[in-house]
């Protein structure tokens, strides 16, 4: 939604049914779509590439709090093979990860304090043949509302993530992500808020047109 509003017309693919996808999608594999639009040649319809890798692999929660208590399971690592597709299409692009050990280079950290949402949510994110500049990171104004440690907390942010321990209701997350099209909690805590790819898609088009200006 955010690439939308900044002005690009946005195709997007998933393995999972997502009915509440306001966007032309394709259902399957997201890798073996995007060797096949490369190999295809269909690739050149497109301008950008967004992808987002499952993150279970390297994101902090996992490797920390989940490790520690011996929950989840193995994840496998789809951020090189990602990135080799990527470089393939010739595009520029993006690749999304949250805090942890994804090794990803990180061009953009964005955080919801920076667009004023109910969220923290940081996220770093991999330009690939483009750049933009570093917004500063804006001080927090207090603690993700919640439970830690049998103790709760109040706070101007919600937890988008998980059930329980004080989480937030769907509505409250909806409001707090700027997500009103899907009231499935799975999406929404799964989601980028559409502000951070809005701001990604405007810095795209702002260097294009200053490389446009200078040739």
């Amino acid at each position: 939604m955010g690439y939308h509003r900044a002005g690009f017309d946005v195709d997007g693919s998933d393995i999972a049914d997502r009915p509440n996808y306001p966007f032309p999608y394709h259902r399957g594999d997201a890798l073996a779509y995007l060797a096949h639009l490369i190999t295809s040649g269909e690739i050149g319809r497109y301008a950008f590439v967004h992808a987002s890798p499952p993150c279970q692999h390297g994101c902090a929660l996992t490797v920390g709090t989940n490790a520690s208590q011996g929950w989840g399971r193995a994840h496998v690592d789809l951020v090189v093979p990602t990135r080799d597709l990527l470089d393939a299409t010739g595009l520029p692009y993006v690749i999304e990860q949250p805090n942890g050990r994804a090794e990803i280079r990180k061009d953009l950290t964005l955080c919801g304090e920076m667009f004023g949402l109910g969220v923290i949510r940081h996220r770093n994110f991999e330009l690939g043949g483009w750049t933009a500049a570093r917004p500063a990171h804006v001080p927090h104004r207090g603690r993700v509302r919640g439970y830690r440690h049998g103790r709760f907390y109040d706070g101007p942010y919600v937890a988008a993530y998980g059930n329980g321990g004080g989480k937030p209701t769907v509505a409250e997350l909806q409001t707090a992500m700027g997500m009103t099209w899907t009231d499935v909690r799975e999406e929404l805590t799964e989601a980028i808020p559409p502000a951070y790819t809005e701001h990604i898609g405007r810095a795209y088009f702002a260097a294009t047109a200053t490389l446009g200006a200078v040739a």
